[in-house]
């Protein structure tokens, strides 16, 4: 009996922690996406402590006014609802405005120190095989793009395709939500 209710309980927190994880996802689309926004997402914990925080006497570099709080931990991903022509990877002059704004929020002192995954999600309509080359291709250019208008450095930005592995929106398989890229914080 004790075995079942272990085996059980076990089931539960397996099924319970991806909805945990999926509920620290933040999402942000159209006026949403602003660069403190962003860098609220994006700024997690990092070798030294939290962002901001004062490590054998000195602080990290951050740009606040004195009196400010430092920068909380976030949960070090962003998606961003971002579209492109349908097997497309051309960037759309809204997407650049995004990425204008993600750029900003990149070159800041909170999260300078940091590399992150620029993941390419694509929706399940077509070819699954398509469907993975065509997101790599998506992230590969809003990688391109950060590093050519905004000299992001590339070895900061790595642009990994994720297919339709990860849907957001399962009932509505064509849903914006499901082609996306998301922005994720590597520890440093």
């Amino acid at each position: 009996m004790n075995r079942l209710l272990i085996a059980l309980l076990g089931g539960l927190v397996a099924a319970l922690v991806p909805l945990h994880a999926h509920a620290q996802d933040v999402i942000l689309k159209g006026s949403q996406v602003t660069e403190s926004a962003l860098i609220d997402a994006l700024a997690v914990e990092g070798p030294q402590g939290p962002a901001g925080a004062k490590t054998r006497g000195f602080a990290a570099a951050r740009p606040s006014s004195p009196g400010t709080p430092a920068p909380k931990p976030g949960p070090g991903k962003a998606s961003l609802l971002i579209t492109f022509e349908t097997n497309s990877s051309e960037l759309s002059s809204e997407t650049m405005a995004t990425l204008d704004v993600l750029a900003r929020a990149l070159q800041s002192d909170t999260l300078a120190g940091f590399t992150f995954k620029v993941e390419g999600h694509a929706d399940p309509r077509g070819d699954a095989a398509q469907n993975l080359l065509l997101s790599q291709q998506r992230a590969e250019s809003v990688a391109r793009y950060l590093v050519n208008k905004h000299a992001i450095l590339p070895e900061r930005l790595d642009p990994v395709g994720k297919g339709s592995s990860e849907l957001m929106n399962r009932n509505r398989i064509d849903a914006p939500e499901n082609r996306r890229v998301t922005i994720v914080t590597v520890k440093g």
